[in-house]
This record gives structure tokens, C-alpha cells and sequence, in this order.
């Protein structure tokens, strides 16, 4: 069964949450699943490693329940995100059991590795990677993964700094697999607009820092309602990799946002011990500026859902603006 088959029937609107480093946990992933977008969570979430069996137990039990119970509306799957990079020190581990669990859809990032895709495949689940470039994007595909996520400038934590219009059309001029946008997608508009363009979804991240069932502290949920997208910082300083970060999250931490250092990238570590960068300074993308209050993930993705019909709506209307058909 392909990807598109697996999800057909079970999404209100074509989004898949991303996975948030610290924030995203089981009950912010079963409620994103119940309301009707792929829910996710990095691996790294759960800690130490066996807790992760605990939060699959739990996340597997609750969407299996919900699905007995609502046959007419299943909850949509959900997926785990695997950061593949050679320092992530749990990675067997936390591979190991997504086997036993059976989870439907693993995101990778951070490299692309074959094993790590024929694992998934072996399984039965589907692989998406996420990239900022063609380089990158053609690798995953070579090396095994199913689908891509093409993160544009403007995402939230680590992003890239191509157009949203330039990366996916190029992308969908060589591959027609399943493909994600993000990028300051905050609102059903971006994500139908992100079908527009090519894409099949549109991820969504920073949206859902700002949701009752993330695990984020209160200040940062509020931070997230009172920027907008000028308060965004692109930088390389806190992991080694470019990412977008709140400028009042940096400057809090006493630093000036206007004059970060640059990091040396081979510094980059995403071993167990690792936390710092993400519960001190803050990532966000630039679509804070349209989010005004902290709400359950369920009524955030029907908003969303209500935006979304309203936009195919208007669209559908003619143009006026366009020349009528010539008779002949």
C-alpha cells in the first residue's frame, strides 16, 4: 500500500504536524490524529529511551479506542520523527521499537541513510525526509525515502532559505511522490495554497506550539500569540544548523539578536544530552503573526479546516479581472 492510500479517507485537511523538539508529546499527537491530520513527535521527546515505549503504547491504544468508536471518521496515522544524524546515540534503540510498534510513518532528518529507510520499509511503514534543497532532495529519493518535506524560508526551527514557489516546483519537475511544504503555513489559505503550487500537504509547526496540549511552557505559548513575523532570527548559533528562532526568546537569554556569533556546524550534536538550545532559545516561523491566542489542537485544526473550504470557495468564483473566452 502506497502512502497516499494509507492516508485516503482519514484527513479532514491535508496537514501533517511537525514534529517539536521538547514540545510535541503523545497527547498533543492523539489529538492532532482524532481531529484528522497526521500527528508526530521526534523520538528524542521521550526520555530516557524507555519511555518512548510508553508514549507508543499510549499514542497506539488511544487512536486504535477513537477508530473503534468512530468507524465513520478514523483518526489519521501518525509518525515519528528520527533524527538520523551520526551523533543521535538512541537511534537503534528508538528504530527497535518503532518495528514493534508499527509506526505507520517515520520523518527523518538531518541525513539520509538507506538502512534506515529499508528498516521503516520493512515494516510496512513509509519514510519521509526533510530537505531545503535539490541536492538534498534528490539524495533522500536515491537513498530510499518515500515522500519529501520541502522546508522553505520561513519555517520554524531548523529551515531553509529558498522560496516555498522555487523549491517545490522544482522538486514536482522530477518527482511526483508524496511532497510536504512548510513554511510559515499558519492558516487553511497556506495550505491550500500549498497544493497550488504542488505540494500534498502542508506541515505544520509553530501553529501547534501555540495549542493547550503542547508541551511548552506558558511563556513561550504566549510569545508565540504576541510576535509577528519581523521577530523572526535566522541562525546557525544554538545546533550548528541554520534555524529560524523568537527574537525576544534570544534576547532573554542575554544575547543580542542583531550581532549572534556563527557556529561551527562540525559542533553540531544530537546526542541524548542534548536539550539546551530548544528550552532556552525559542524556534518559531514567520507565520507567528497570524496566531492570536493559545487553543486545544482540535479547534485549531478546524479552523483551519474552515479556512481551507472557504479559500477552494472563493477560488472557484471566475475572475473577473481575466479576459472572457474568445468566441471561435
Amino acid at each position: 500500500m502506497s502512502l497516499m492510500d494509507k492516508l485516503a479517507g482519514r484527513l479532514s485537511i491535508p496537514v501533517i504536524g511537525a514534529p517539536l523538539f521538547i514540545i510535541s508529546v503523545p497527547k498533543l499527537v492523539i489529538a492532532q490524529c482524532k481531529a484528522g491530520v497526521v500527528g508526530s513527535m521526534p523520538s528524542l521527546n521521550a526520555r530516557p529511551g524507555p519511555v518512548l515505549e510508553e508514549w507508543l503504547a499510549e499514542i497506539t491504544e488511544a487512536l486504535a479506542a477513537h477508530d473503534a468508536a468512530h468507524p465513520e471518521a478514523p483518526s489519521a496515522p501518525f509518525a515519528i520523527n528520527l533524527i538520523v544524524h551520526r551523533s543521535n546515540d538512541r537511534l537503534d534503540h528508538d528504530i527497535a521499537l518503532c518495528e514493534r510498534y508499527r509506526v505507520p510513518l517515520v520523518i527523518t532528518s538531518l541525513g539520509a541513510r538507506p538502512e534506515v529507510n529499508q528498516a521503516v520499509h520493512g515494516w510496512g511503514g513509509h519514510v519521509l525526509h526533510d530537505v531545503i534543497n535539490q541536492t538534498f532532495a534528490r539524495k533522500a529519493i536515491e537513498k530510499g525515502a518515500d515522500g519529501l518535506i520541502a522546508v522553505a524560508a520561513g519555517a520554524g526551527g531548523h529551515a531553509g532559505t529558498l522560496s516555498p514557489f522555487a523549491l517545490v516546483q522544482e522538486i514536482r519537475q522530477w518527482f511526483d511522490g508524496p511532497l510536504a511544504l512548510s513554511g510559515a503555513i499558519a492558516t487553511g489559505n497556506a495550505v491550500l495554497a500549498a497544493e497550488a503550487i504542488g505540494a500534498d500537504f502542508g506541515y505544520i509547526g509553530t501553529a501547534f506550539i501555540a495549542t493547550e496540549e503542547a508541551r511548552a511552557d506558558a511563556a513561550y505559548k504566549e510569545m508565540i500569540t504576541a510576535t509577528e513575523a519581523a521577530d523572526i532570527v535566522y541562525s546557525n548559533l544554538f545546533t550548528g544548523v541554520h534555524g529560524n528562532y523568537l527574537r525576544p526568546s534570544i534576547a532573554r537569554a542575554g544575547l543580542d539578536p542583531d550581532n549572534l556569533p556563527q557556529s561551527d556546524p562540525s559542533k553540531m550534536n544530537f546526542g541524548s544530552d542534548r536539550v539546551k538550545a530548544w528550552r532556552d532559545v525559542w524556534g518559531a516561523g514567520q507565520g507567528v503573526g497570524l496566531l492570536d491566542r493559545v487553543q486545544p489542537a482540535a479547534e485549531l485544526i478546524a479552523r483551519l479546516r474552515r479556512e481551507y473550504q472557504a479559500a477552494a470557495r472563493r477560488l472557484a468564483v471566475p475572475n473577473r479581472l481575466l479576459r472572457p473566452a474568445m468566441a471561435g
